[in-house]
């Protein structure tokens, strides 16, 4: 069982035509459905066959109750607490063939509770948690974030943490985040969150950096594949296999789902990047953040 716990929001996916005509019309295709850092991972980890549980929070309204039904039906156990009198946060994603862009609403994300997430903890028979960066980055949804990763602790549970999103890092500090998921096991960051965290420089040298402050560091470069540094001194590096960039939205969390259903079955770093990039590729192939029905 992995625990994961943070975000879950409603996507509206824009998958832009072109370039946005500003002033006037873009042609695009519209899709509305579940999102969220933390919810589309455990989405993507039921679909390898992990037992997942996400621990999460959503306004008691129609769009929560729909987020909370998508998941289930996907295979995903959910410790949701609906607020009464808060709206379930929305996202809406511009997403052109090589990036994506995220204008967000974090609503009844920032209510997370952090009594809430220990009483769900305590009640899984979790062996690994993995924590969305997202309750970190906001003062509202921090204490839960930083409870997650002691209980955690407490309960002898490995821990894996996504670095989330490069601007909020910005604000928050790399200093700060990093005291944050210190000793954590796993660290995942794309190649902006990396600059944050690290400075500039090498994927390879940029996670050989991190490890003063996490026992592995995950960089990863999108088509450039991803490396994989460790504290006692290795790293090592994949390239996924090459394929048509169909929508980026949720490539890096079904990356983590990949990587972490195989690198908690014991499997070794190499075969767990190699995972994270398969399942990343299958990602980018479709529109939207989650797997396929």
């Amino acid at each position: 069982m992995i625990v994961v716990v943070g975000d879950l929001v409603t996507d509206v996916l824009v998958a832009l035509g072109g370039p946005i005509e500003l002033g006037s019309d873009t042609a695009a295709a519209i899709t509305v459905g579940g999102g969220g850092q933390a919810a589309n991972t455990a989405a993507w980890l039921a679909y390898t066959g992990r037992p997942v549980t996400l621990i999460a929070a959503v306004g008691d309204d129609p769009a929560g109750r729909e987020r909370v039904a998508e998941l289930t039906a996907a295979g995903v156990r959910c410790a949701v607490r609906a607020h009464p009198g808060a709206v379930t946060g929305s996202v809406v994603v511009l997403a052109g063939p090589e990036e994506r862009t995220m204008i967000t609403d974090r609503g009844a994300s920032l209510l997370l509770d952090p009594a809430d997430v220990s009483a769900a903890i305590d009640k899984t028979d979790a062996r690994h948690l993995h924590l969305s960066g997202y309750p970190l980055l906001h003062d509202g949804s921090r204490p839960a974030g930083l409870e997650a990763l002691a209980a955690a602790g407490r309960r002898g549970l490995t821990t894996s943490v996504d670095a989330a999103s490069a601007a909020p890092l910005r604000s928050v500090g790399a200093q700060a985040f990093l005291s944050w998921v210190r000793g954590c096991d796993v660290l995942l960051c794309n190649a902006d969150e990396a600059d944050v965290l690290a400075g500039p420089g090498p994927a390879a040298e940029q996670a050989r950096r991190l490890t003063s402050h996490v026992h592995n560091v995950i960089v990863k470069q999108g088509a450039a594949g991803a490396t994989w540094a460790s504290a006692d001194g290795s790293t090592l590096s994949v390239a996924p296999t090459r394929v048509a960039m169909t929508d980026p939205t949720g490539a890096g969390d079904a990356f983590a789902a990949g990587l972490l259903a195989s690198w908690c079955s014991g499997e070794s770093p190499q075969a767990a990047l190699t995972a994270g990039a398969s399942l990343g590729a299958e990602a980018v192939a479709a529109i939207g953040a989650r797997p396929r029905p």
